[in-house]
């Protein structure tokens, strides 16, 4: 067992800014013997974090990043995005992927899944996925359900399982628009294209398979939530970006991450799955973060859980014969 305290996820920031900008540009570079970047930036801490790193890394004349908003991102997610790429002095394109998910029928299919439960649903409530509650002190199984804001104030409906995957399938339309996008770029550069997932995200399953999923090279994924932060801040983030709550940036009422899928906030989180992945005791990190034992076990079982439910968008294609590489493929 290693030892558990609240500085775990300290960082020497500069070293390793120093180092994951040298493993980026050999990625890049030699491995993927591309010219340069497109990373696909959202406004939020992840994506602004791997742009200063890949600046860092490659240049600003070497890094492309897309602004990719639809009808339901908040204004302030493409403002706070094009005001990080000019900090940095790294080119920007602008593409509203609206027209693209509307003709592939995203809106239409959520807003026939919401009228299954609320027939009274009309395109301009806003509204959001949540799940049942918080892991630590809720010890039941986590239901989806949708909040709709009407003229009579918000509404909650629980979501029947068809109507859940129907939401979930169109919405994913989203980041697999965003990534076609990037790929499009990127053929267009000779770029790689850089995904934005934290360690967080990358070990619980929180990305679209071919989505946000999809990428090159993936420089953040081994850093904790609150270690993007330090690094981001360190790298010239700008702190209002920073200081933004996280969120999917995915409905029309603003959903936080541990609202809908994580279920736990996300420092405590970042804390306990430092300590699930160092066989730290259930007692112990209770101690330490002043919890009970049992609320730790909950949110460890649920950090299983969500690895055993998400292990196929890990996985490659699965093969029916064996195929063997060539020489030059293999490294």
């Amino acid at each position: 067992m290693t030892a558990f305290s609240k500085d775990v996820l300290q960082l020497d920031v500069e070293a390793r800014a120093a180092a994951l900008a040298a493993g980026l540009r050999d990625a890049v570079q030699r491995r993927l013997r591309r010219r340069g970047v497109v990373v696909a930036v959202s406004g939020g801490v992840d994506s602004a974090c791997v742009a200063a790193l890949a600046t860092r890394a490659l240049g600003a004349g070497r890094v492309l990043a897309l602004l990719l908003p639809e009808r339901d991102s908040s204004p302030e997610s493409t403002r706070y995005g094009r005001a990080q790429c000019e900090a940095l002095g790294i080119e920007h394109q602008l593409q509203d992927i609206a027209p693209a998910l509307e003709a592939a029928g995203c809106y239409r299919l959520r807003e026939e899944a919401l009228r299954s439960v609320f027939p009274g649903f009309t395109p301009d409530m806003p509204w959001k996925l949540v799940m049942h509650g918080d892991r630590l002190n809720v010890d039941t199984l986590n239901v989806p359900f949708a909040v709709v804001r009407t003229p009579g104030g918000d509404r909650r409906f629980r979501l029947p399982p068809a109507a859940y995957a129907d939401i979930v399938a169109a919405t994913n339309l989203k980041q697999r628009t965003r990534k076609m996008l990037e790929y499009t770029w990127a053929d267009r550069r000779g770029y790689a294209v850089a995904g934005t997932p934290n360690r967080l995200e990358y070990d619980q399953g929180f990305f679209v398979k071919l989505g946000d999923g999809a990428a090159d090279v993936k420089p953040i994924a081994s850093l904790y939530k609150t270690q993007v932060h330090a690094l981001g801040r360190h790298l010239g983030v700008l702190p209002e970006i920073l200081e933004r709550p996280s969120t999917t940036d995915t409905f029309s009422l603003a959903q936080g991450q541990d609202e809908f899928y994580f279920s736990v906030d996300l420092r405590t989180l970042d804390l306990l799955l430092w300590a699930r992945n160092h066989d730290v005791p259930p007692e112990a990190a209770a101690d330490v973060l002043r919890l009970t034992p049992e609320q730790v076990r909950r949110v460890y079982d649920d950090i299983d859980q969500k690895r055993r439910t998400t292990a196929y968008l890990h996985a490659p294609p699965v093969l029916l014969e064996p195929v063997p590489e060539p020489a030059a493929y293999q490294r």
